[in-house]
């Protein structure tokens, strides 16, 4: 169950990286709502982050958690925010999944 809940707090970092990248793009009220939204994913990620940490390695927990939000913050980048997709970035992304994956298998 802590592993879920990790992959939950990586996917709220995801959230509070693209509602940052949001709230630059905007101005007035706009922007301060997604920094609304940037905030409170930022709780909820810490939140959670705190949790699994109680049962995990925090060392381990802290890389797959960094790792999904990099992850996924780049793939935010690529699909919404049209950055480049060349090969070299998405090799790289590959083997960052890989290595999340590795400390996965060998956390106990």
């Amino acid at each position: 169950m802590n592993w879920i809940i990790l992959v939950i707090a990586g996917l709220f970092e995801v959230g509070f990286a693209t509602c940052l990248a949001k709230a630059r793009e905007n101005v007035g009220t706009t922007a301060s709502l997604w920094l609304v939204g940037f905030f409170a994913c930022l709780a909820v990620s810490m939140l959670l982050l705190y949790k699994v940490t109680q049962t995990l390695p925090i060392g381990t927990a802290y890389a797959v958690w960094t790792g999904i939000g990099a992850v996924g913050t780049v793939l935010v980048g690529i699909f919404i925010f049209k950055e480049p997709a060349d090969f070299w970035r998405v090799f790289f992304i590959i083997t960052l999944i890989g290595s999340i994956i590795g400390l996965k298998a060998v956390s106990h």
